[in-house]
């Protein structure tokens, strides 16, 4: 069986759409008191992020270029050995020919020990340059991460002094935009979206819409008042309702939030 749908007036959906508004509006003030909070915490945990990415890669360069030293200090006592079974050879051996041909092997392992004791220089400077910047890095990622346990505190504070209203008036804000048809209130919520404020229903002030200068023409504002249809301001594309209204809203609203 269809839910049947139950018809209100137009001034019930722009008092439904203002006392909505109303709500909305405690709920942006709450989330303002934050500020920039939230996202400086999340920079600095992408920020940390990286920066471990990052020492974690000139760590594992580091542990590379250890392990390139250890293999050439392998070839070194290898090639050492080999000079002394050859030195020991060369005193044991029958002709001219056998000696020079240990000697070369002498030599060439001496050239193996001299190659490879450079190579181990060129590594050690550049695992002292990587564990410099890697130091270096620790320390930023330490003094971050500092820093974000404070912001985060700070952040949990501020939302702990307001968590039980703001779960309330999220409560609240289901509640009486159930009141309101699905059009309408996806209108209401891209007005909301698109403004800079988060007002999409105003009042007037002067004749003019709140945070506006073009003046509503008179013939305009008695139909605002009358309430008879939703009326959209042509400047801002906020729905518009009348002082009265306003006044009657806010005044019913203060037993529901606190404003």
């Amino acid at each position: 069986m269809a839910k049947k749908t139950i018809e209100i007036s137009v001034e019930e959906k722009l008092r439904a759409l203002y006392d909505l508004q109303i709500i909305d509006s405690r709920l942006d003030e709450i989330r303002n008191t934050r500020g920039e909070l939230p996202i400086e915490v999340e920079d600095l945990e992408i920020e940390i992020e990286g920066l471990e990415k990052r020492a974690e890669k000139f760590d594992a360069e580091i542990k590379e270029q250890n392990n390139e030293i250890n293999t050439k200090n392998e070839v070194i006592n290898h090639a050492k050995s080999l000079i002394e079974k050859y030195k020991g050879q060369q005193d044991n051996v029958r002709n001219n020919k056998e000696f020079e041909a240990l000697g070369k092997e002498i030599e060439y392992q001496d050239l193996e020990i001299q190659l490879s004791e450079k190579r181990i220089k060129e590594y050690s400077a550049k695992i002292e340059h990587k564990t410099e910047m890697y130091n270096e890095l620790v320390a930023k990622i330490e003094e971050l991460k500092q820093h974000l346990v404070f912001k985060k505190e700070e952040l949990e504070g501020l939302v702990a002094e307001t968590q039980k209203e703001e779960e309330y008036l999220l409560e609240k804000s289901k509640e009486f935009a159930s009141k309101i048809d699905e059009r309408l209130l996806k209108s209401y919520q891209r007005i909301r979206d698109n403004s800079a404020n988060g007002l999409a229903v105003v009042g007037l002030e002067r004749g003019a819409p709140k945070g506006s200068f073009f003046m509503v023409p008179p013939q305009k504002q008695m139909e605002i008042a009358q309430r008879k249809k939703i009326i959209i301001d042509e400047h801002s594309g906020k729905i518009l309702v009348d002082d009265d209204l306003v006044n009657e809203e806010m005044e019913r609203m203060k037993e529901i939030i606190k404003f």
